[in-house]
């Protein structure tokens, strides 16, 4: 009989086991590691952009801070940051636009210092402030001596409707053309020099304003010896509500060189006569007219804008840039008021000059 071995009984297999590494790099230590690391060399957006926060910060420093900018030995910058001082206002967005990208919430915080200095400077200029019931307009053009069409750059102003039309930069071969063309609008005129005004109202006490009298800058005399003369005059204008001084001038121009960086000095000088000469005014009521070739947000200027209000700044809509006319910049073309209120100012169409004739209505 033959006798079956049992079969051999198998051991169960158990499931194959991953291996637990040990500490180390590889471990979960590392992974803490390797994430610590990814939070130092990927910050925060409070630590990303540190040079796009300085560059906002600095921005809005240069525009509050900008009347410590000094003149003299640095060329003249604080005057030449005055002059493009509203330009500034075009780094905000550039830089944001830097900040979203990086998505830096200090450079969006740093942003906030040049908007709020920006708006308080600039912000009221942005609404119209016009009013209406204007009793008297008055207009000025520097009509430039290079024009080509002087007939039609009269023509154009005389349609405008203005009482009171301030020319500057007038040549004697133009001035011919600029009495013909505006006689039938304006019949009483005055022509000194390189400016004029013409009139729907007498004038009288006419004189020429010498803005070569150099008084305390006379050492400085050489700086500005290439004015020609006759470059500004006083009239007195007959109204109703009474005598109006209106001062008519064109000042001296203004360049930038490596040399001398912002040159001003001839026009320093003529901003300084005017100013003496309008303190002077025989009436109450004063209307300055002209290209004083720079802005009033420049302190250069202080000596007519600390007594006298630009129409633009008080009674207008925007900037006024006037200069130069295909791409206006800079208001240089100024209408500056004392004893009268501004009521509207704007600025009229190009011409043939290369820079935009201005208008104000005022009223008494």
């Amino acid at each position: 009989m033959h006798h079956t071995p049992p079969a051999a009984q198998t051991e169960p297999q158990s499931a194959p086991q991953t291996p637990v590494p040990p500490e180390g790099p590889a471990g979960p230590r590392g992974a803490r590691i390797r994430s610590a690391l990814r939070g130092v060399l990927r910050p925060g957006p409070w630590r990303r952009g540190p040079v796009l926060a300085a560059l906002a910060l600095l921005l809005g420093l240069l525009m509050l801070l900008h009347a410590e900018i000094p003149n003299g030995w640095t060329g003249n910058l604080g005057s030449l940051v005055e002059t493009f001082l509203p330009w500034f206002g075009l780094f905000v967005p550039v830089l944001l636009a830097g900040a979203l990208w990086r998505r830096s919430a200090a450079a969006v915080v740093a942003l906030l210092l040049p908007v709020v200095v920006w708006l308080n400077l600039f912000g009221g200029l942005l609404g119209d402030k016009s009013q209406p019931g204007s009793q008297l307009t008055v207009a000025e053009q520097n009509v430039d001596a290079g024009n080509r069409d002087p007939a039609g750059t009269a023509r154009d102003l005389a349609a405008s409707g203005a009482d009171l039309l301030a020319l500057v930069e007038l040549t004697p071969q133009a001035t011919g053309v600029y009495e013909r063309e505006l006689a039938k609008t304006y019949p009483y005129r005055t022509v000194q020099g390189t400016v004029g005004l013409w009139s729907k109202l007498p004038l009288s006490d006419t004189r020429p304003i010498d803005v070569m009298d150099f008084g305390p800058l006379a050492a400085t005399k050489t700086a500005a010896q290439e004015l020609p003369a006759n470059r500004a005059l006083r009239t007195t204008v007959a109204t109703d509500h009474g005598p109006l001084t209106v001062y008519v001038a064109h000042l001296g121009s203004v360049r930038v060189n490596p040399r001398a960086g912002f040159w001003t000095a001839s026009r320093d000088i003529g901003v300084q006569a005017l100013g003496r000469a309008v303190a002077a005014a025989p009436s109450k009521a004063v209307v300055v007219l002209g290209d004083l070739n720079g802005s009033t947000d420049d302190r250069a200027l202080s000596g007519l804008t600390s007594q006298l209000r630009s129409t633009q700044t008080a009674a207008g809509a925007g900037f006024g840039f006037t200069w130069p006319a295909r791409f206006p910049m800079v208001r240089t073309d100024q209408i500056l008021v004392r004893g009268v209120q501004p009521d509207r100012s704007w600025v009229l169409p190009a011409t043939g000059s290369d820079h935009l004739p201005v208008a104000a209505g005022i009223s008494w």
